[in-house]
């Protein structure tokens, strides 16, 4: 994967509206948990990509150092032969002089290619340094909303078991609501008064049956009376006298 892919796809998932994209799921939580993974997968893609552009990079330096360091030592060579053939031409040894001479063009020579290679190379390192400091600044950023996330999805899990616990509450109270006459308490009370009614019912039925036994007793207690009175009168005594 390169740089540019890399780089791209953290630009995106840092602009994403993260709070848009949850309000508008079916199921916030599902979501969020989906989030975080890919933000998760994201971040390991992106470091894996980072540190290999961070290696190129490194080799890009070392091979602009060595350039460098090979110009310098061309540059000492070159030097070196000039003296050299200034001596041996001060000796009056033009030959040699002359040879020192062409060894230290061969040596310029070699010093403006090695310098020519670091003036075409650091223009890349600087833009590669540009595209690293981008792309940890960018790493940074998917870092951040990932501990955004999963704050989120703490929040929610929260708030999902209070939504969860009030509605088991607001049932809970809802089942024994004295005031509902469908609540389990409501349907007991309604058997209560069916028992009270029941008993009320028997215990009149009891009433009205002892109060016949008692009005039997009163007509036999009656007629007890009036065959003491008739005894009497056939024995010579009067109505009045048994009255008094």
């Amino acid at each position: 994967m390169n740089k540019q892919s890399i780089f791209g796809r953290i630009s995106n998932l840092i602009r994403a509206n993260v709070n848009s994209m949850i309000d508008q799921a079916e199921d916030p939580e599902k979501m969020i948990a989906q989030l975080v993974r890919d933000y998760t997968n994201n971040i390991a893609d992106a470091e894996s990509a980072i540190a290999e552009t961070i290696g190129q990079l490194r080799l890009l330096e070392r091979d602009v150092e060595e350039d460098r360091q090979t110009a310098s030592e061309w540059g000492n060579k070159a030097l070196a032969a000039s003296r050299k053939g200034d001596e041996l031409r001060a000796a009056g040894d033009a030959a040699g002089a002359d040879k020192f001479d062409n060894l230290a063009k061969v040596a310029l020579q070699r010093q403006l290619s090695a310098e020519n290679e670091v003036k075409s190379t650091e223009p890349q390192v600087a833009q590669q340094n540009e595209v690293v400091d981008k792309l940890k600044s960018g790493l940074d950023g998917m870092k951040q909303k990932l501990v955004q996330l999963k704050n989120k999805q703490s929040e929610l899990t929260a708030r999902a078991k209070v939504a969860d616990a009030q509605n088991k509450v607001h049932d809970a109270v809802k089942s024994i609501d004295v005031m509902d006459p469908t609540s389990e308490l409501g349907r007991f009370e309604e058997k209560v008064r069916r028992q009270e009614a029941l008993a009320t019912g028997k215990a009149e039925l009891a009433a009205s049956s002892l109060d016949a036994q008692f009005e039997s007793l009163e007509d036999v207690g009656e007629l007890t009376e009036v065959e003491a009175r008739l005894a009497a009168l056939k024995s010579g005594g009067t109505a009045g006298s048994l009255t008094a």
